[in-house]
């Protein structure tokens, strides 16, 4: 393994590790920002308000991407299992 393989495994990991999470953290943001400007508009502050259409929108998110996600962890790990021998070698 030389340190080349290292920074570029390093970086094809974090780089996929931001590219799955992005839809739940994307939808979470949005929908934080529509519930904070509908409580600053009504001048409702109850903390519930924010947490849980987050959570549900996340979660539907989480539903509707979870084969694209599993698509891509499955491609990931299949070409690091198949390059075992190339790496150890």
């Amino acid at each position: 393994m030389t340190p080349d393989f290292v920074v570029g495994f390093a970086k094809h990991s974090i780089e996929l590790t931001l590219m799955l999470s992005l839809p739940m953290v994307g939808i979470g943001l949005i929908v934080g920002v529509v519930v904070s400007i509908i409580q600053a508009a009504t001048q409702i502050q109850e903390m519930t308000l924010s947490f849980i259409p987050k959570i549900l929108a996340i979660f539907l998110a989480l539903l509707l991407s979870f084969p694209w996600l599993m698509d891509k962890m499955i491609t990931f790990t299949k070409e690091l299992i198949l390059n075992i021998p190339n790496i150890v070698g």
